[in-house]
C-alpha cells in the first residue's frame, strides 16, 4: 500500500489516467528521421611546432622536436633557425606555459 501511495504522489496525472481508463492525447507535428539527426562535430586539429614545444620540459627536448619536424619537412630551415634562436635567447617558456597531459580535454582546441 505504501508503494501505491508513493506512486500516486509522484505521478498524480498518470494515476488518474490509469484509474479512469482515459488517456490524454498529444498531437505529434513531425518525426525526425535518422538522416536528419545531427552528427557530433569532429574537430581535427594538427598541432603546430609551438604546441609540441610547449609540452617539453627542457630546451634540449625542444631542439629535438624542431630537428625532427625539420627532417619530416613540417617546418622550414628558416623556421627551425628562428625557433632555435629564440630557445637560446629566451628559453623554452618564451613559447608559452607548459601544456600538461590531457590539455585539450580540459581546454579544447581553441587558441588561448
Amino acid at each position: 500500500m505504501a508503494k501505491d501511495r508513493e506512486f500516486k504522489e509522484s505521478f498524480p496525472v498518470l494515476t488518474e489516467e490509469l484509474e479512469t481508463g482515459t488517456t490524454k492525447q498529444r498531437k505529434i507535428d513531425g518525426v525526425r528521421g535518422m538522416e536528419e539527426e545531427s552528427e557530433p562535430v569532429k574537430i581535427r586539429y594538427t598541432p603546430s611546432v609551438v604546441d609540441y614545444i610547449r609540452r617539453c620540459d627542457t630546451d634540449e627536448q625542444a631542439v629535438e622536436i624542431v630537428e625532427y619536424l625539420l627532417k619530416q619537412g613540417e617546418i622550414s630551415q628558416k623556421e627551425a633557425r628562428t625557433i632555435k634562436s629564440q630557445l637560446r635567447a629566451q628559453g623554452i617558456r618564451s613559447f608559452g606555459s607548459k601544456k600538461e597531459r590531457d590539455h585539450y580535454l580540459h581546454h579544447g582546441v581553441e587558441p588561448e
